[in-house]
């Protein structure tokens, strides 16, 4: 069984007293730094000269440094920049500002799984990664509740690390919910796997493929995106609620037999032998070797298949439907 803690299992003491360093201000970075500094944690926020967040997060009373600065002044520091970037930046603002004793704080494995980090022997190496947005994170502090949290230690330098890392899941509202003891090794291949083979992957390839079948058979787009992808999210919430029993349950007993019988003929044995192969490659190190790669070049196939997946029939439809729901806000990535 899982080892799971809460509120009543982290010293907030432990964090008091200590400086926190936020590298990043983005989704998770955002939450993490007003969600420790509502929990009255010392708190600084490391950006680069002339970033686009650094504006945000000094209307919200937050203090800015360079991410060499924010390191040197504190002795807590959270990596929350993108994976592809994190490496460089650790080895030339990160790296030469730590001290013996300090702590190095990820959200997600990647960096040091995969060794595109190697933190010096005398820091404590934690992660602390939320189970979810960072927006969840900061509205679910701010609502009493919180978002569940994954902890791991990799380097215990001080004897301190695994007390440390759940009084910062504590400041951060992911004890309220539970904190799930776990590996940076468990964390990083989970995650990518899940990423890859249904959370989006998986999902999107099966949501482009379905509205297709469809339109391509003479249906209405319209209808089409209703079925393959506008009714998708109650199935995820019955999902979310309770299970797959639970979500059964709530649909027709048609739609049940056909989950049941169809199903299966989607997920072949071919595709489960596809998500072996992804898992091998991602074990393996090589999917992490083939982005860091791509990343060096500047992500061209990124960039290329960001711009043409925006331009599919499905997107365009969806974004005038969506903008006929009052109920819903219309959210669009930025261009």
């Amino acid at each position: 069984m899982a080892t799971i803690y809460y509120d009543q299992d982290a010293d907030p003491s432990v964090l008091a007293g200590r400086k926190v360093a936020v590298i990043g201000y983005g989704s998770q970075g955002h939450a993490h730094a007003l969600n420790l500094r509502d929990s009255g944690v010392d708190v600084v926020v490391g950006l680069r000269e002339g970033s686009s967040s650094r504006d945000q997060a000094e209307k919200a009373g937050l203090t800015v440094m360079t991410p060499a600065r924010a390191t040197a002044t504190a002795d807590v520091v959270m990596l929350l920049v993108p994976d592809q970037h994190m490496g460089d930046l650790y080895a030339a603002e990160i790296a030469p500002n730590l001290e013996a004793g300090d702590a190095l704080f990820f959200a997600h494995g990647f960096n040091i799984h995969f060794e595109a980090i190697d933190p010096p022997p005398n820091v404590d190496v934690v992660m602390v990664a939320p189970k979810g947005p960072g927006h969840l994170v900061r509205r679910t502090y701010t609502e009493g509740s919180g978002v569940p949290c994954l902890l791991a230690v990799h380097q215990d330098a001080t004897g301190n690390a695994h007390a440390l890392g759940l009084s910062y899941a504590r400041a951060i509202g992911g004890s309220r919910a539970g904190v799930l003891e776990t590996t940076f090794k468990e964390e990083t291949e989970t995650d990518l796997f899940g990423e890859q083979v249904i959370l989006c992957g998986g999902v999107s390839s099966l949501i482009k493929a379905s509205f297709d079948t469809l339109v391509d058979a003479g249906y209405q787009p319209e209808s089409a995106y209703f079925e393959t992808l506008h009714e998708l999210k109650l199935i995820v919430d019955l999902l979310y609620e309770g299970g797959l029993s639970y979500m059964r349950y709530s649909v027709s007993d048609t739609a049940e037999y056909g989950d049941y019988t169809r199903g299966p003929r989607i997920v072949t044995d071919e595709t489960r032998a596809q998500m072996k192969q992804i898992l091998a490659e991602i074990q393996s190190g090589a999917f992490a070797n083939e982005w860091l790669a791509q990343a060096r070049e500047g992500a061209p196939f990124l960039l290329e298949q960001r711009e043409a997946n925006r331009h599919l029939e499905i997107e365009q439809v969806g974004a005038e439907l969506r903008g006929m729901m009052p109920f819903l806000t219309p959210k669009a990535p930025p261009q």
